[in-house]
């Protein structure tokens, strides 16, 4: 009995008797904790619906199943347990370029594809659709969960006055705008039992200003190769960008042109070629103004 009494009270088992007491304890807190999270999070998902039926006033679609639209808003970042967007992206995508590729084959008859290709990608690419996420505050409304995104969002909101209507390759759109507005597009699409007209209602008042042939300009690289080529000119490249993120343009071995982008090398090289255009098409039209004096 005694032997019984002491091994009780031995150090091994109270060890034990606290161990126990302290687990319990803890598992207590962490279920606490995950009621808590639950909570919160069925708070911020209603908080998410009421938002959103602000984002139904301003593209003039009410919603049957609001859930979807809660789904376009909703980055693949955000949480785990919530359903991205990328469903919905991908089928608005493919909506949008049909929609787009309708109304402009009606509209202009007599373009051929060669003209009307670039007409419709000019329409649909990224930094059009970021534009038409901005332009309508689709940005204040996405749930995400990397603030590496939010930044890159602040700063094309910066950037877009200094190119009213499109910068062709100039400044970087982030992505997750245009994604946000094509998942709108195929929200509307699933949501109206995939009614053409009715999406391209809602879409065609998104789009505005949409681009016309006479608003349709050429990328920096094309004009510059085409006005050097003109004036026999030598053009050369050089590719600083792994390096230093930038690119260089010489033009009959003298450096004209120099442009900066560490996040996409397409914009660095579109930045130098849009300055060595430039720079190239003032000294032609001083060399032509001289001659003609």
């Amino acid at each position: 009995m005694g032997s019984w009494w002491g091994s009780f009270f031995s150090p091994a088992n109270t060890y034990r008797r606290r161990l126990r007491r302290y687990g319990y304890i803890l598992s207590s807190y962490l279920k606490g904790n995950e009621n808590v999270d639950v909570v919160l999070q069925m708070e911020a998902e209603t908080k998410s619906l009421q938002s959103l039926g602000e984002v139904e006033k301003m593209i003039g679609y009410n919603f049957k199943n609001r859930s979807l639209l809660n789904e376009a808003f909703t980055h693949p970042s955000y949480r785990k347990t919530c359903v991205s967007y990328e469903r919905l992206e991908y089928i608005g995508d493919s909506v949008l370029n049909l929609l787009i590729a309708k109304e402009q084959f009606s509209k202009y008859p007599n373009l051929p594809p060669g003209l009307l290709t670039p007409l419709r990608a000019a329409n649909v690419d990224t930094e059009k659709l970021a534009r038409v996420a901005i332009q309508h505050n689709f940005h204040r409304y996405i749930r995400l969960g990397t603030p590496v995104l939010k930044k890159q969002i602040e700063a094309f909101i910066s950037a877009v006055p200094k190119h009213p209507l499109h910068s062709h390759g100039l400044i970087n759109a982030p992505k997750v705008l245009a994604d946000v507005v094509e998942s709108t597009v195929g929200a509307v699409f699933v949501d109206s039992n995939y009614s053409i007209d009715t999406t391209w209602e809602v879409a065609s008042f998104l789009m505005e200003p949409i681009i016309t042939p006479e608003m349709l300009e050429k990328n920096p690289v094309k004009k510059l190769f085409e006005i050097c080529q003109k004036y026999k000119l030598k053009v050369r490249l050089v590719d600083q960008w792994s390096q230093e993120g930038t690119y260089k343009v010489f033009v009959d071995n003298q450096l004209r042109g120099k442009g900066m982008c560490r996040e996409k090398k397409e914009i660095a090289l579109n930045r130098a070629a849009n300055d060595a255009y430039k720079e190239v098409f003032r000294r032609i039209s001083v060399q032509n103004l001289n001659q003609g004096c």
